[in-house]
């Protein structure tokens, strides 16, 4: 029997996306129904969203929903099965989900996702004629207040499951605004939404769950701790018998060297000799010289998270080394105008392009030799993901998802042809400079490197084994409540 869920989350690819919880989000339906779970899911009404529906079907309309007119409305989009809650006088606005062209968040975030979140506890009520989910699975703090909805509501009797994408984001505002969001008193306590004499979004929804999980198994395990718990680790201790840690995957027909049409030339691990088309494509697109130097390339947020200030320390030395880097990102205006400063410095081997630019990305994996992810932590990672898919080495800290994906370039991993990257420890300048020599040194070895880079390509990074992990929780948490 096919089991119906409802995801809930803030953005999905490919109509809407800020990081890595839009492409798990948009791939995980289809890695899901070979496993008998059919998704819908509900996103916010942004007017990248509302303009790629077409045809949509009104399901639901609201005539004060926290205040203002909003309906559901359900659309098939590239394969995905489509709940939009269009409200545009909280998501029809110039600039990003989260804030405004400047930058800064929206002041009315709470209101905009605890909408969201309002909505989703309705369908688990039956708020949708004709379609009840059997189970809900919430993304991040922006769709956690469903599972506290729920569970202080109707639908308290539906399972719900709270995915942490990140622990830093969580949704935390002032206890002010609990009067609004239409919980009962007893919502509001440590066991509820109050979150050190706030309201916090994603503690209500880790609270409420019945089960959580983190998007790879060391970051699981990692979040326990003061350090990484971002003041959630006793919480998240208490509920250890309902934490999983699950590997997130890749869309691995999106992200295809050998079908790829956003890439200057198709490739395989049997003929890495076309991958040179992408790398002289790449040296271009950012006027670097075309030699045969190493040539690194960054995606990433520009933050103190992904370890880009470590990252600008190391610049002089992989230049001194020989190596080239390419950067595509955005994010803190220090950082951005420390790449660009470094580029000036050394115009021909450094070069940064400030934004995110999708098709640009899927080149820089497929000419870039490796990829540096020097993250002080990081939940799953994805880059890594495409980079090992596109023979692009990850060179990457060893900590959550990274350490769980990356295999170490030690002697006995490449004598055994296993290795994958190259993974470093802690995250600090002297690691990570160290972690750059090994990649420029491995680098002169051709033999060894293409044997490196066919290995990363055989990596599995799909949602395949994945899939079935989510498909058994839900089926357990199916059970459980019966």
């Amino acid at each position: 029997m096919t089991m119906k869920l409802l995801s809930v989350a803030s953005e999905i690819y490919p109509l809407i996306k800020t990081g890595g919880l839009a492409d798990v989000v948009g791939a995980l339906p289809a890695a899901l129904a070979p496993q008998g779970v059919a998704t819908r899911t509900l996103v916010p009404g942004y007017p990248s969203v509302l303009a790629r529906l077409g045809k949509a079907k009104t399901l639901r309309r609201y005539d004060a929903l926290f205040g203002e007119a909003a309906a559901v409305l359900a659309a098939q989009v590239e394969g995905l099965d489509l709940l939009v809650l269009d409200a545009p006088a909280f998501f029809a606005r110039e600039g990003g989900p989260y804030g405004g062209p400047g930058g800064t968040d929206w002041s009315d975030n709470w209101r905009r996702f605890a909408a969201l979140s309002r909505v989703a506890a309705d369908i688990a009520e039956g708020g949708l004629k004709g379609w009840r989910p059997d189970i809900v699975h919430v993304h991040d703090w922006q769709a956690a207040l469903t599972a506290a909805y729920m569970r202080f509501g109707p639908a308290h009797a539906v399972p719900r499951l709270v995915t942490i994408h990140n622990l830093a984001f969580q949704g935390r505002f002032g206890a002010d605004i609990f009067p609004a969001l239409g919980l009962p008193p007893e919502a509001w306590g440590v066991d509820g939404v109050e979150y050190y004499g706030g309201v916090g979004y994603l503690k209500a929804g880790l609270v409420s769950a019945d089960a959580i999980t983190t998007v790879s198994p060391t970051y699981a395990q990692e979040i326990r701790s003061p350090v990484h718990g971002m003041g959630l680790d006793g919480l998240i201790n208490g509920r250890v018998d309902r934490l999983h840690g699950i590997l997130n995957g890749v869309d691995t027909d999106i992200w295809n060297p050998a079908e790829d049409p956003l890439i200057a030339r198709r490739f395989s691990g049997r003929a890495l000799g076309a991958r040179a088309a992408n790398r002289r494509a790449l040296e271009k697109a950012f006027g670097l010289d075309q030699d045969d130097a190493p040539l690194f390339v960054i995606v990433s947020r520009l933050t103190w998270q992904k370890g880009m200030d470590l990252m600008i320390e190391a610049l002089d030395h992989l230049v001194g080394l020989g190596g080239k880097l390419a950067l595509l990102g955005s994010g803190d205006h220090p950082l951005e105008g420390a790449f660009l400063a470094a580029a000036d410095r050394h115009r021909g081997r450094i070069a940064a392009r400030i934004g995110y630019d999708e098709p640009l990305s899927h080149l820089m994996q497929a000419g870039g030799d490796a990829i540096l992810i020097p993250s002080r932590f990081e939940p799953c990672g994805l880059t890594q993901l495409y980079g090992l898919r596109y023979g692009c080495l990850p060179v990457v800290a060893r900590v959550g998802g990274l350490a769980d994906t990356v295999i170490d370039a030690n002697e006995a991993a490449v004598s055994a042809g296993a290795a994958t990257g190259i993974v470093f420890a802690p995250s600090d300048p002297l690691a990570l400079h160290g972690a750059i020599g090994r990649a420029v040194a491995l680098h002169r070895d051709r033999t060894a490197w293409q044997a490196m880079q066919r290995a990363a390509m055989r990596a599995d990074v799909s949602w395949r084994q994945s899939a079935a992990r989510y498909a058994a929780l839900y089926r357990s948490l199916l059970a459980e409540a019966a």
